[in-house]
């Protein structure tokens, strides 16, 4: 019996030992005993000192007064970590990392978490980009925060386990305020460059439905020190209009708008905080390079109940976008990243093209740009049976129709600042022009094989077009939800509608039977779109041959005015 229980105990110090090298660190690991330190005289301790596994000092703060001689370590409700990461003996300083942990309400939780991560440069023109001072409001209550990694002892917001299940919570209904610059480099610190980024549940599945992302862009003065305005510049809100979000597919945003301009100030949205802890702060302020940190009592944000109405009623915006993932490949945290109005065949990250964001998407999205913001972020349907951005001037879809150039989260930020799918040499592409200003798309050119010329321009201003102009200031997720699946049966049935028209004319449309049989709303939107290109380019073939330019006519008009009846039923009365 003793025998089994050595080799337990051995086999147990391996598998630590193996942890600590090959599996994820979720926690400090510690390489000494505590040192216990006494600093108000009351005979219990206020802080440890603790060295961590690669030697560096830290420092648990007991900020609520309840740590015991016998703790090897601080509270994760109301204590905080400071670490001197850089070995210069000070911290909360250059290159040093802090973790703080709020129990805002007393109920022996965490409600909030910051992390002052500042990095070591000693001088950055504008956004420090190594630097995090970054919070976490945990609205759902789960007990998700940052997360560490803590062989590196770096704040890592991108790892993830499989396709998008990142560890840093934007999962479900939380909210985080972020500025990428050291804390001493801040000049309020109750104000925040991302300010805040709110996720939204709507059905309470611990999963993101719809996010808005707020930002202040600020103001760098001479020194490199930056003030934040108290008002929001850019707007983004982001939607997984088909709520296909699941396990293994923890994001799955479908569409995104953004809004730039004068915009709106959320001045009056004080957010007070519960974090005194001024007699401890007294007594270890010697030790803080930075010590302002800990004394915030108050955050200025928009809060979540009334983001989407400053966003859409009280916003001055110059121009709004919108992207639409069309593959659906896209597993980002935050949105479906945005194509730009610049050139609409080169490809490539930083290379001027509709791409030229690198963490767009290189293939497979839909752009528009309204560059007037003459449609006030409203949305229509089109001639397609698709959303679009109403008052665009133009738009452009760069397909990827089988999602070969594959998203997923991106594939920047770890690894190397590049993108890991392979971008296409050519791709198809259908451009989009509102050629007389009344806010609806009425010019369309395609090029399919990919030369950057387009073989086919259609003018649509010949057709009785229908177009439903979707004011969405007042939506919440159901109505976004709502409207897509809307879209997606009518899409499906007049997808069922063509193919009537090709049985008729003993057109064999069975060759696309793979995409005859939905198993989504998101399949009988994406579906039953091809299946209605194919079979009308079938019956375009079949008209030229056989030069019957009245039923050409009559099927450009039930392809782009969405209604294949009176083409059938003229077919039917032969």
């Amino acid at each position: 019996m003793k025998a089994v229980l050595i080799l337990v105990v051995v086999c147990m110090g391996l598998l630590s030992s193996a942890s600590a090298q090959l599996l994820n660190e979720f926690r400090p690991r510690y390489m000494d005993k505590p040192a216990h330190v006494d600093v108000d005289g009351d005979d219990d301790p206020d802080l440890i000192k603790i060295k961590l596994f690669n030697g560096a000092n830290a420092i648990w703060l007991d900020d609520d007064d309840d740590m015991s001689y016998s703790d090897t370590e601080g509270d994760l409700d109301s204590d905080c970590l400071l670490i001197d990461r850089n070995g210069d003996g000070v911290f909360a300083g250059p290159g040093d990392l802090s973790i703080d942990w709020i129990d805002n309400d007393h109920d022996g939780e965490a409600d909030m978490q910051l992390v002052v991560e500042n990095s070591d440069l000693k001088s950055v023109e504008g956004w420090d980009w190594s630097s995090n001072y970054m919070w976490i409001i945990d609205d759902e209550k789960d007990g998700a925060f940052h997360f560490i990694n803590w062989k590196e002892l770096v704040l890592r917001c991108w790892t993830h386990a499989g396709a998008s299940n990142f560890f840093e919570d934007y999962h479900g209904q939380t909210l985080f305020l972020k500025t990428h610059a050291p804390s001493y480099r801040i000049k309020d610190l109750g104000i925040n460059w991302e300010n805040p980024f709110i996720f939204y549940d709507a059905d309470h599945d611990g999963l993101t439905e719809m996010s808005v992302r707020l930002e202040d862009k600020g103001r760098f003065d001479s020194a490199g020190d930056v003030s934040l305005n108290g008002v929001v510049n850019r707007a983004f809100v982001s939607v997984d209009l088909d709520n296909d979000n699941a396990p293994s597919n923890e994001f799955d945003y479908d569409f995104s708008l953004y809004f730039e301009g004068k915009g709106f100030s959320y001045k009056d949205q004080v957010h007070k905080i519960n974090n005194d802890h001024a007699g401890i702060d007294a007594r270890i302020s010697d030790l803080l390079y930075d010590k302002r940190w800990r004394a915030v009592n108050s955050l200025v944000y928009t809060s979540r109940t009334v983001a989407l109405d400053r966003v859409f009623n009280k916003g001055e915006w110059n121009r709004c976008w919108m992207v639409f993932d069309e593959d659906d490949d896209c597993e980002r945290w935050e949105r479906v990243e945005f194509y730009e109005p610049k050139n609409l065949f080169r490809i490539g990250k930083n290379n001027n093209g509709i791409d030229h964001n690198p963490q767009a998407d290189a293939a497979g999205d839909r752009g528009e740009w309204d560059e007037d913001n003459s449609g006030k972020g409203k949305l229509y349907i089109g001639f397609d049976g698709k959303i679009h951005l109403y008052g665009a001037e133009k738009g452009c879809w760069r397909i990827d129709q089988n999602a070969a150039c594959y998203q997923g989260w991106g594939g920047l930020y770890e690894g190397g600042y590049k993108r890991i799918p392979d971008e296409p040499k050519q791709f198809p592409t259908i451009a989009y022009e509102d050629m007389d200003g009344d806010g609806f798309f009425d010019l369309i050119k395609h090029d399919l094989d990919g030369d950057t010329t387009f073989e086919r321009v259609t003018n649509l201003k010949r057709f009785n077009i229908r177009h439903e102009i979707i004011d969405i200031r007042k939506f919440t997720y159901k109505e976004y939800h709502d409207l897509f699946e809307k879209l997606a049966d009518e899409m499906w049935n007049n997808a069922l509608q063509s193919i009537k028209v090709a049985k008729a004319l003993k057109i064999n449309y069975k060759w696309y039977a793979s995409l005859t049989s939905p198993k989504s709303k998101w399949e009988k939107y994406s579906n039953g779109y091809w299946l209605q290109f194919y079979i009308f380019n079938d019956l375009l073939a079949h008209f030229e041959k056989n030069n019957q330019k009245d039923r050409i006519n009559t099927l450009m008009k039930a392809y782009y005015e969405r209604n294949w009846t009176p083409l059938l039923e003229s077919i039917i009365n032969i």
